[in-house]
C-alpha cells in the first residue's frame, strides 16, 4: 500500500522536501522516521510503513536531497548541493524532525536509516541526540578509514580533471559495480541489493534508482562517513540514547556485516548501554526488501516497543 499522504515541506536550507507520512492505526505510540539510502527514494518504504502503522506507529519519509521529487535550487538529481551538502542534508532532517514535534506533540520519535540514510541518521544523532528516543542505524560502514582518505582524494582529483561536479567514474567501480560481481552467479548488477528477484527488478525498473552519484555528492558521502567514524564526534551524544544496529552478513556494502560488528564494539567501548546490534545470516543489503523481512521488521518492532517501555 502506499503512503496515505504526500506533501511538499519547505526546509531552512531552500529545499522543498517531499515528505510521505502513514499515520498509526489506533492509537498511536511513537514516530519513525526513516532515511533511505543512496540512489532510491522514501516511497520505496512503503511496506515497512503499513507494517509499522499497524503496529501504533507513525512514519515520516522524504526524499533527501538530489533524490526522488525533492527539489532545491542547488540539487538537481544527485548532488546534495553547490557547498555544505551534508550540513543541508541534516538541517533538512531537523526540519522534518521540527514538522513531527508539531504535529506529533509528546510522541517519542525514532530515527532510522539505512546505508546512506545510516550516515545521514547518525550525523542527525551526532547534533541532536537530545531530540530523540532512539535510533536505529542499518547496514551502513563507519570503518573506512585509509580507504576513505583514499576515496577523497580520488574524488579530488576528478573534480579537477573533470572540471564540474558532474557524476563520478571511478567511485560507483568500487562501490555499486564492485558490490554487484562479489555476489556469485549473480544475474543483475544489483543483486547484492537482495536475494528477492521480484524486488531487484522493481529497482533497476525504477527511474529514480541506481543513477550516478555526483562527485560532491560522494565527497559529501565520505565525509558523513568519515564523521561517523571518530570516537571524538560522539563526545556529545548521550551515552543512555537507546541505539539498533543492524547488517547482512552477505552484504559487500557493510564488509559482510563486519563494519556493523566494529560500530556497536566501538559504542559500547564509549559507554552507550543501550545499545543492541544483530547481523542477519544470508541476508544482502537490503534488509528491508530481503526474502528474511517479515523477520527483520518483527525484530525491529519488537525492540521499538521494548524501549518505549523503559
Amino acid at each position: 500500500m502506499p503512503f496515505s499522504q504526500q506533501r511538499m515541506v519547505k526546509s531552512p536550507t531552500g529545499a522543498e522536501l517531499n515528505l510521505y507520512v502513514k499515520h498509526a492505526g489506533g492509537h498511536p505510540r511513537a514516530v519513525i522516521q526513516i532515511n533511505h539510502g543512496l540512489a532510491e527514494h522514501a516511497a520505496r518504504y512503503a511496506r515497512f510503513a503499513d507494517f509499522l502503522s499497524e503496529r501504533g506507529f507513525h512514519v515520516y519519509a522524504h526524499d533527501h536531497r538530489g533524490h526522488g521529487a525533492t527539489r532545491a535550487p542547488d540539487a538537481p538529481l544527485g548532488r546534495f548541493a553547490d557547498r555544505d551538502g551534508v550540513a543541508k542534508v541534516v538541517a533538512d532532517v531537523n526540519a522534518i524532525h521540527d514538522l513531527i514535534a508539531t504535529e506529533q506533540p509528546g510522541l517519542p520519535v525514532i530515527v532510522f536509516g539505512h546505508s546512506m540514510g545510516a550516515s545521514v541518521a547518525l550525523n542527525f544523532v551526532l547534533a541532536h541526540s537530545a531530540r530523540i528516543h532512539a535510533a536505529a542505524i542499518w547496514n551502513g560502514n563507519f570503518s573506512q578509514g585509509l580507504l576513505g582518505q583514499l576515496a577523497l582524494a580520488i574524488l579530488a582529483w576528478e573534480r579537477f580533471r573533470l572540471g564540474s561536479d558532474v557524476p563520478s567514474r571511478l567511485l560507483p567501480r568500487l562501490t555499486f559495480q564492485a558490490w554487484g560481481k562479489a555476489v556469485p552467479n549473480h544475474k543483475t548488477p544489483f543483486d547484492w541489493l537482495s536475494r528477492d528477484e521480484a524486488e531487484v527488478a522493481k529497482y533497476i525498473a525504477d527511474p529514480l534508482c541506481g543513477w550516478d552519484a555526483s562527485v560532491s555528492m560522494w565527497r559529501d558521502l565520505v565525509n558523513m562517513t568519515q564523521h561517523g567514524g571518530k570516537d571524538s564526534s560522539f563526545a556529545g551524544v548521550r551515552r543512555d540514547l537507546f541505539v539498533n544496529l543492524v547488517g547482512g552478513e552477505k552484504d559487500p556494502a557493510s564488509d559482510y556485516g563486519k563494519a556493523v560488528g566494529h560500530l556497536a564494539k566501538r559504542m559500547r567501548a564509549m559507554g552507550f548501554s543501550n545499545l543492541v546490534s544483530k547481523v542477519y545470516t544470508g541476508t544482502r543489503h537490503e534488509s528491508l526488501n530481503e526474502i528474511n523481512r517479515d523477520i527483520v521488521m518483527n525484530d525491529f518492532a519488537a525492540w521499538a516497543e521494548t524501549v518505549l517501555k523503559r
